[in-house]
């Protein structure tokens, strides 16, 4: 490297030796075959609100713009304030609060009931009762709903499957063994909030008849889809192992006294 010294003349600088741990070195070889992993499916972690939905709730200029679907739709504080927007004078947004306790999302969403009655309006109540318990896949549904009332437009629907408020089709896209038991389907698909704010014990016996009907069904219908991997891998491998144990143990096992011929022994017998 050359640099001008005091006297108009080029000096030339040393150069500085690279660093052998800074030099690009080749890769390695992979020795043997890659191992094959399994890759699961994942929920969905992002809205599948349609695009048109999310421009309409920017243009409305909310309190705050819902970032968490599930949370934010959860207590009605933002549906109120939506409808606010389009009748101010039916509804005071004064009169709903904005919590995440399960007292103060049954009051909001009775609120919103009357006002949808005195209206004519109608809104699900299961689309209500999934959004107040934070079901997946159900306040997207609600809050589309909500839009054509308001804007009366006709838009398409962008879920995946029909949602039946459990996780049955992500249980079905996984492979028969990490799939959830039967108790933790039932933990995975009821929320603590469903049984506190409704402790009526014979419905709740039927949610968890249902989820239990809901495993049996999807077993067997893994099992037809799916002849070849059998019932359970692990139970298989379980089955081998005891009957090796089994056919070890009826092995017959001769004392040191009855080695040589049995006739003398049995001789000595008598």
């Amino acid at each position: 490297m050359a640099a001008a010294g005091l006297g108009g003349e080029l000096l030339t600088l040393p150069t500085v030796p690279k660093s052998p741990s800074l030099a690009p070195r080749p890769a390695a070889p992979m020795r043997g075959r890659p191992k094959k992993c399994l890759v699961y499916p994942h929920p969905p972690k992002r809205s599948r609100v349609s695009p048109s939905v999310l421009r309409w709730l920017q243009g409305l200029d909310l309190s705050f713009f819902p970032r968490n679907i599930n949370r934010d739709f959860s207590n009605g504080f933002l549906i109120a304030e939506i409808f606010t927007v389009h009748y101010p004078w039916d509804l005071k947004l004064s009169s709903f609060k904005n919590g995440t306790s399960l007292k103060v999302k049954l009051d909001n969403w009775a609120q919103l009931e009357k006002f949808l009655a005195r209206k004519k309006l109608r809104l699900p109540k299961e689309l209500i009762h999934g959004t107040i318990h934070c079901k997946a896949g159900v306040p997207e549904i609600l809050i589309q709903e909500v839009y054509t009332l308001l804007t009366h437009r006709e838009i398409r629907s962008i879920q995946d499957d029909l949602v039946n408020f459990t996780d049955y089709s992500y249980q079905m896209q996984l492979p028969l063994v990490p799939r959830s038991t039967a108790s933790k389907s039932i933990k995975d698909n009821i929320r603590l909030s469903e049984l506190i704010g409704n402790p009526n014990k014979l419905n709740n016996e039927r949610k968890v008849e249902f989820l239990f009907l809901l495993q049996m069904l999807q077993r067997k219908l893994s099992r037809k889809l799916n002849p070849s991997n059998g019932d359970n891998p692990l139970k298989e491998m379980h089955m081998k192992r005891a009957g090796k144990r089994s056919s070890d143990s009826m092995k017959p096992i001769r004392s040191e006294a009855w080695k040589g011929d049995p006739e003398e022994h049995l001789c000595d017998g008598l």
